[in-house]
C-alpha cells in the first residue's frame, strides 16, 4: 500500500489478506480491510473495493482485516500506518508475533 493509488489500482484492498485465505476463512471475511483516521476514527478513504478517494502521502489508516465466527467470536488485528510515497510506515515498533496466553 502506498500513496497515489486510486480505487481501480487497489481493488485488492477489499479482499482478505493471505493468512485469512491460507487458513480457510475467506467466507468469514465480511468487512472492509480498513479506513482512514484523522478528524474522526472512521473516515474515508476506506480500504474496500470500489472506494473512489485516492490514497495520498501523509494519510493515516487503520488496517484491520478480520474474520467473524457467528456465535463464537470476531477477530481483528489492527495496524495504524501512515502512507508515504514508498509504502506504509508503522509509527510504533510493537511485536507482531502471536502471543499465547495460558
Amino acid at each position: 500500500m502506498r500513496s497515489g493509488l486510486g480505487s481501480g489500482k487497489r481493488s485488492t484492498a477489499g479482499r482478505p489478506c493471505a493468512v485469512i485465505t491460507e487458513f480457510g476463512y475467506v467466507e468469514r471475511f465480511v468487512h472492509r480491510t480498513g479506513h482512514g483516521m484523522g478528524v474522526t476514527t472512521h473516515e474515508p478513504p476506506y480500504l474496500i473495493e470500489g472506494e473512489e478517494q485516492p490514497l495520498v502521502s501523509g494519510t493515516c489508516l487503520s488496517v484491520e482485516p478480520g474474520i467473524y465466527l457467528p456465535g463464537r467470536f470476531d477477530v481483528r488485528i489492527e495496524d495504524i500506518v501512515t502512507l508515504t510515497e514508498s509504502g506504509g510506515r508503522r509509527p510504533y515498533t510493537t511485536a507482531r508475533e502471536l502471543a499465547v496466553i495460558e
